[in-house]
């Protein structure tokens, strides 16, 4: 019932802006009950938390992102975003958006996942 699909372009020039977008649909994502998160992974590497827009437009990032990532929501179009500027070569990945559900408590609370887009920063 509830889908989560990532959009974007799949290709991102060093030092430009990589902008993502992901569409719920089944759910709103303005129901008090759940967050809305940014998760990638690197080739051969582990997943990495981004960030979280909550139902009410509050933002957390990860430290190590914080100075380059904003996450939005546009509640007319219920979908979220992801922004991250001054890409290099590292930001390399498969970005996935994913519901966090506050009456699930652990890893368990990422209960609804995109299926992931390709996103590869090069020349």
């Amino acid at each position: 019932q509830v889908q989560l699909q990532e959009s974007g372009p799949g290709l991102v020039k060093p030092s430009q802006t990589l902008s993502l977008a992901c569409t719920v649909s089944g759910e709103s994502i303005t129901n008090g009950n759940y967050a809305w998160s940014w998760i990638r992974q690197p080739p051969g590497k582990g997943l990495e938390w981004m960030g979280v827009i909550t139902s009410s437009g509050s933002t957390a990032y990860s430290p190590s992102l914080k100075s380059r990532t904003s996450i939005s929501s546009d509640t007319s179009k219920n979908m979220f975003s992801l922004q991250l500027s001054s890409v290099t070569p590292e930001d390399t990945a498969v970005y996935y958006c994913a519901r966090i559900s506050y009456w699930i408590a652990g890893p368990g609370m990422y209960n609804y996942w995109g299926q992931g887009t390709q996103v590869t920063v090069s020349s």
